[in-house]
């Protein structure tokens, strides 16, 4: 458990709520629920990874594919165009007024390698979350995702975070991680 959740009371734990305050910028809200729903006002965008082979099929897509069908759509049309289909790059797809989906290609096919290197691009992530930071600065929206990277892609939290950090929160925009309840 966390260090900042110890001393909470059951309720408290029951909504899993704690921040992580950086110096520069917005802060980073956890929170237990589905990153397909955001409780928010104003603007958001939803976050994600996406691979680099045109797949979709588990992970986090099936719960935007069964919100939304538009984002897998517009994910098949640009991998089949090619049309700078490639790590680090970032396809915003407006799913309802005010709700967006930022399909992030951080990562390098589906399993992982000979080596055992995992599919997760760090350096893919950063300049996602660059692009993902700015796109919400000019619609001045916040941010919400899971714990992107994290999952079938196999990265490591505690490397995630610090690019959301630089690549969103620093730029003094909101940023709410969903952990899957």
């Amino acid at each position: 458990m966390c260090f900042l959740c110890v001393n909470l009371t059951q309720r408290d734990k029951s909504l899993y709520h704690h921040t992580l305050f950086n110096k520069m910028g917005k802060e980073i809200t956890y929170i237990k629920g589905d990153a397909t729903k955001p409780d928010a006002k104003g603007c958001v965008i939803i976050a994600h990874i996406c691979n680099d082979i045109g797949g979709w099929g588990k992970g986090f897509v099936l719960a935007l594919s069964q919100r939304w069908k538009k984002p897998e759509d517009e994910f098949r049309e640009w991998y089949k165009s090619q049309d700078n289909f490639k790590l680090g790059e970032v396809q915003f797809v407006e799913v309802e007024h005010n709700i967006w989906v930022a399909n992030i290609i951080g990562q390098h096919k589906i399993v992982n390698g000979k080596d055992g290197t995992p599919p997760v691009r760090y350096e893919a992530i950063e300049a996602g979350l660059i692009k993902v930071g700015d796109f919400a600065r000019n619609l001045n929206a916040i941010v919400h995702m899971p714990r992107i990277g994290c999952g079938l892609a196999g990265g490591k939290w505690n490397i995630v975070e610090p690019l959301i950090i630089k690549g969103i929160s620093d730029k003094n925009i909101e940023v709410t991680v969903y952990d899957f309840e």
